[in-house]
């Protein structure tokens, strides 16, 4: 597994990734190479680390919803089931917020746009399961805009209206035409993969609303790309220029 060893080992590691905690909710920077649940390829997974996240209630937290294993950031946990049902609720009526932030292997032509690509899933015994284009499936759209373009890569701010699997790294590849960085199902597959949930919002009626952002990982300050989101400095104007 790719995950930090460091979370086999100490509660303070988990403590480390909470963004937002109250009664009813946790929001952590999952780490990429940790899967949300376990499968036949993940073995190792989230749920063996829920004791970590308690912070004093007996009962283990949930994930609300789910991130691909090689995608790091904002992840809901609910703290009890009454509270998961809200929020799974929440999800269901798009009262929820997020945004992501990828590294794409080329520059689109345009600055900003919506895929709008229905998506179902494929298997062949050779290549394993996938997510393709396909006007029978499920609907998905991912609304993308550039922030950043720099040795021809840009970073792009994906903020998807629908919550399908692989939706962002599909839509990339598929809608946009040029694939993540390091996916190794969409795209070349070189390094880490270079997608990050950087914001999570949830709308909870008269309460405040559950709000976190993600720092980027580390995965993107190794490839060049930690400085992204900073603001852009505007040269100062040389004497005697003219307005």
């Amino acid at each position: 597994m790719a995950g930090p060893p460091a979370m086999k080992q100490a509660t303070d590691f988990w403590e480390k990734t909470v963004l937002f905690i109250d009664g009813e909710a946790i929001v952590i920077d999952k780490p990429a190479g940790l899967a949300v649940h376990p499968g036949s390829r993940t073995p190792e997974s989230l749920e063996d680390y829920l004791h970590h996240l308690r912070f004093g209630f007996k009962r283990l937290p949930l994930p609300v919803h789910r991130l691909d294993r090689d995608t790091s950031g904002c992840l809901l946990l609910a703290r009890n089931p009454k509270a998961h049902k809200a929020f799974q609720r929440a999800f269901e009526e798009k009262r929820v917020g997020k945004t992501y932030i990828a590294v794409l292997d080329g520059v689109p032509a345009e600055q900003s746009g919506t895929v709008d690509l229905a998506l179902a899933k494929t298997s062949t015994a050779e290549a394993g399961w996938r997510m393709v284009p396909d006007a029978a499936g499920r609907p998905a759209v991912t609304h993308w805009r550039v922030e950043r373009v720099r040795d021809g890569r840009a970073v792009i701010v994906f903020t998807p209206e629908t919550g399908r699997t692989h939706q962002i790294r599909v839509h990339a590849s598929e809608g946009i035409g040029i694939p993540i960085s390091g996916d190794p199902v969409y795209g070349l597959g070189r390094g880490p993969m270079l997608l990050h949930a950087l914001s999570l919002t949830v709308e909870r009626g008269a309460k405040p609303p559950v709000e976190a952002t993600a720092p980027l990982p580390p995965t993107f300050i190794s490839a060049g790309f930690g400085d992204v989101l900073d603001p852009i400095e505007t040269p100062p104007e040389r004497a005697g220029s003219q307005t």
